[in-house]
């Protein structure tokens, strides 16, 4: 979006009336409905209709089904996404008139101002991390205002205003902006390549990590076990702030211990604090609720109420999700789509298996995301996949990317470490359901995974189960 202005963010309240291009996607929609709630004015485009658009309605919003020049009328700023082209016709009558626009970052730092800003950043966990935080600190009755990159199951929403004075955040690294951002409080999960077709090249990534921790205002969380997000440790404390640390390696200063399995959660120690049950799976859970305990400590919240929070989170919309049973066959969904997330999603459905029927298999269904990131990783998410007992690998999902000659899901089912019978590539989706259902047998775990439209697949794996 080069015509874009990246223009300093702003206070909320000297947005003026405030008009979304692509208002229904995911985080537009979150910005929206706060904006709303504190009385701004909005309206906002998008291609089509959809729950989330009805509800911007109902709340007050002006959306229109289309985009067109005449849109833009009696605005002041206009919020963009990075899936909005140059060529927009609202976009370009926006900079005609000489009108703020922004893109959907500074709009978020805008409504985290004159908040105690919380920014959850990572190549991984940046989701259930701030998921976990929203929903910990509201059985603290603390009431956060918040903006995360899924939705919370527990209140259907991805963002909402609180009245509280904290405002938590899914700070995205994806495209760089959230180096608008400028919380109070940071935590960085793990630092790793990705997006390589925006960076470029993995020191890039790091380096756009080290200026978002030159943002932060008093605090940075970081994970110790991660070499990459551990990097990040001294040069932030060259600056003067706060450095805490957290993971199981010594010297951490919330150091994990004794991480195991509880039927579909997990169970673990942080030392010095006590013993945490997690109603969601996996050993990369403990770390994420880990990140959540330090930081309730930085706001001065009691642990034991914490504590209660992150039992009772119950996980965000494609995170684990479970999707229905069948025949004795479990089936959940996933939005990862980078190695390490699936060998951590793997992993923690083998624990769920293990913890359940100590003969079920695990099931794995992908569908590889952008042409570029297949390409780069091909051989990592074949070794990811020989985790699971069985892997289906459907074609790549290109999104915004055109077709590349010679990249295609077949790539990565070629470097799956399994026995020939137990790959399948799949370019036919339809297909897959029907598939999928022959080869799961009873006890198993279907874990479907990708940031596509293969979240489509879950129901209709159920189906099939049903009719079999």
């Amino acid at each position: 979006m080069s015509l874009v202005r990246l223009v300093a963010p702003v206070a909320a309240e000297e947005l003026g009336r405030v008009h979304f291009i692509g208002i229904g996607g995911a985080g537009m929609s979150g910005i929206a409905r706060i904006l709303l709630k504190r009385g701004v004015k909005v309206s906002g485009s998008d291609a089509r209709g959809s729950d989330m658009v009805t509800e911007l309605r109902e709340l007050g919003a002006s959306v229109h089904i289309g985009h067109a020049a005449s849109h833009i009328k009696n605005i002041d700023t206009v919020v963009v996404s990075t899936a909005i082209r140059d060529s927009n016709p609202e976009l370009g009558e926006a900079i005609k008139q000489g009108l703020r626009v922004i893109p959907r970052a500074a709009a978020l730092a805008s409504v985290m101002a004159g908040r105690t800003g919380v920014a959850i950043a990572g190549t991984h966990g940046k989701t259930t991390t701030t998921s976990m935080l929203t929903v910990a600190l509201q059985k603290c009755g603390s009431d956060p205002s918040y903006c995360v990159g899924g939705q919370l199951v527990t209140t259907g929403l991805g963002a909402d205003e609180g009245s509280g004075g904290v405002f938590v955040a899914e700070a995205d690294e994806s495209d760089g902006s959230f180096l608008m951002l400028a919380p109070d409080i940071a935590v960085v999960t793990n630092v790793e390549a990705d997006h390589l077709d925006n960076y470029g090249d993995p020191r890039a990534v790091y380096d756009s990590f080290a200026r978002f921790v030159e943002r932060i205002g008093r605090t940075l969380v970081v994970c110790a076990d991660d070499p990459g997000a551990a990097a990040l440790i001294e040069p932030a404390r060259g600056r003067g702030l706060r450095v805490v640390t957290y993971g199981e390696a010594e010297g951490a200063d919330y150091r994990i211990a004794e991480v195991r399995p509880d039927g579909f959660g997990v169970l673990f120690e942080v030392v010095g604090k006590g013993e945490v049950r997690l109603s969601v799976p996996g050993a990369h859970n403990a770390l994420n609720a880990t990140a959540v305990i330090a930081v309730a400590d930085e706001l001065g919240l009691p642990f034991e109420v914490i504590r209660e929070g992150l039992t009772a989170f119950t996980g965000a919309k494609r995170r684990f999700e479970a999707k229905g049973e069948a025949g004795g066959v479990a089936v959940f969904d996933s939005y990862a789509h980078h190695p390490t997330e699936l060998a951590a999603d793997l992993r923690a459905a083998r624990d769920v298996v293990a913890s359940y029927s100590g003969d079920g298999r695990v099931v794995a269904v992908f569908q590889p995301h952008l042409y570029s990131r297949t390409r780069f990783f091909a051989d990592e998410f074949g070794a990811a996949l020989g985790l699971a007992d069985v892997a289906v690998v459907l074609d790549v999902y290109g999104a915004r990317e055109d077709p590349e000659p010679g990249v295609s899901g077949a790539m990565v089912a070629s470097r799956v470490p399994l026995p020939e019978e137990q790959v399948a590539y799949a370019p036919d989706k339809a297909a897959v359901p029907a598939l999928v259902a022959k080869l799961a047998r009873a006890g198993d775990i279907v874990l479907t995974m990708g940031a596509g439209d293969v979240t489509e697949l879950g129901p209709k794996i159920v189906a099939e189960l049903s009719a079999r």
